[in-house]
């Protein structure tokens, strides 16, 4: 690399010395003789989640069916529990959230819900930008509908593949429009869509909006009950470190606790008369009346601990982190790797607050190169067409880890030519 003092290793501990959240690095296990940049895929295993998971299986090993109601822990209200734990990361109240389901499911519960097609208004709006099981779970419901998808699924295009522009969603949500759905950030571009302009607009022409805040929360602060969202749905694998096929969470809106879920389940019943067995359901009114299974307990034991470790160190810290990452990142790309014989281009918003947690930079071998670079085990991720995608996260990465990603960039491309 360059020998300018701005550009070297020593520059990077510097600022690492520097880092007020740079201890919670010692929190986490990477996997040895990594760099591992792949937070928005799946978050790393932290010490505290270990704690909880394993406390957990002891649960289970020494109460067995007495866990659902021990004293210390009682698995019957660990979904209500855990939600409240989450609830300031998104600005909502403790009610409104609840750990439940899955990302996919979750969405299912909602939008069958929130999604009551009249003669007027029968169209939901979306993107075509969005991860594709989003899309296929519009499409299903609106044929659940006896609608087709084809004429009742409107996807907001994107000039270049890369970006959605706001203002065109805007003028999209027309009032043929039942319901919109969202992602607050897109999962190839890292683009940070506005989610308080969109949704107040969306509500000035009379129309719900749902968002899908997979790609953003436990990196990016949310106030969803200041901006008034209708809903919201989000995985817990990704910035929320919980580990692979954890528990997803559902957030609705409390001027909503007066519907009716339309998918109903034993766990979404009135906690204080849950076990009375009736067959007449009696929804919870809050977020979790929208839970159709029993919690996975096991699923999300890992969460409790993860989300005490976010809690600790702070959403607004996370995110201060977060841009300041990002930011260098994009500084050492822009000086060091976008010039003859490099080429790489960033597919990323520069301006901070339309940029989530992850950075996308472009190339024609962006295949070739992504391979390159799991040789040198820097863990990543690759979407197609030329996406090369690295989450520099905030608690479980350092500066120098982002210096050492950038120094391996050059030298594939060095020992290619």
């Amino acid at each position: 690399m360059s020998d300018s003092e701005e550009f070297s290793l020593n520059m990077a501990k510097k600022m690492d010395s520097t880092d007020y959240l740079s201890h919670f690095k010692e929190r986490f296990f990477t996997p040895t003789d990594t760099i591992y940049l792949n937070g928005n895929s799946l978050g790393l295993l932290s010490k505290d989640a270990a704690t909880t998971l394993l406390r957990v299986l002891d649960e289970w090993k020494n109460l067995g069916v007495q866990g659902w109601t021990n004293e210390d822990n009682p698995w019957f209200y660990h979904a209500e529990k855990l939600g409240a734990k989450a609830a300031s990361l998104v600005g909502a109240k403790p009610e409104e959230v609840v750990a439940t389901g899955t990302t996919t499911i979750n969405l299912h519960s909602l939008v069958s819900t929130f999604y009551q097609p009249t003669e007027e208004k029968n169209k939901i709006l979306a993107d075509e930008l969005n991860f594709p099981t989003d899309i296929y779970a519009l499409q299903s419901q609106v044929k659940l509908k006896n609608l087709d998808p084809n004429k009742h699924l409107k996807l907001v295009k994107s000039e270049d593949g890369k970006f959605l522009d706001e203002a065109k969603i805007k003028r999209m949500i027309s009032k043929d429009v039942a319901l919109v759905i969202l992602p607050s950030v897109l999962f190839r571009s890292g683009q940070l869509l506005d989610i308080e302009g969109i949704t107040e607009n969306a509500h000035k022409k009379d129309v719900l909006i749902g968002w899908d805040c997979s790609h953003s929360v436990g990196v990016v602060p949310h106030q969803f009950d200041e901006w008034g969202i209708d809903f919201a749905f989000w995985c817990s694998y990704k910035y929320l470190n919980a580990g692979p096929g954890s528990s997803a969470f559902i957030y609705v809106n409390e001027k909503h606790f007066d519907k009716d879920a339309a998918l109903t389940g034993w766990f979404g019943y009135i906690k204080e008369k849950q076990f009375e067995m009736n067959l007449h359901f009696e929804q919870s009114r809050g977020a979790g009346g929208w839970q159709i299974s029993s919690p996975a307990i096991l699923g999300s034991a890992a969460l409790e601990g993860a989300l005490e470790l976010i809690l600790r160190a702070g959403i607004e810290n996370i995110r201060e982190k977060s841009l300041k990452m990002t930011s260098y990142l994009i500084y050492l790309v822009d000086n060091l790797l976008t010039d003859e014989p490099y080429n790489f281009k960033l597919g990323t918003p520069r301006l901070p607050n339309q940029r989530g947690g992850h950075i996308a930079l472009e190339h024609e071998e962006a295949m070739a190169i992504h391979e390159e670079l799991m040789e040198y085990n820097v863990i990543h991720d690759f979407r197609p067409p030329n996406f090369l995608r690295f989450t520099p996260s905030p608690l479980s990465n350092s500066y120098e880890d982002v210096w050492k990603l950038v120094n391996t960039l050059r030298k594939i491309i060095d020992e290619s030519g």
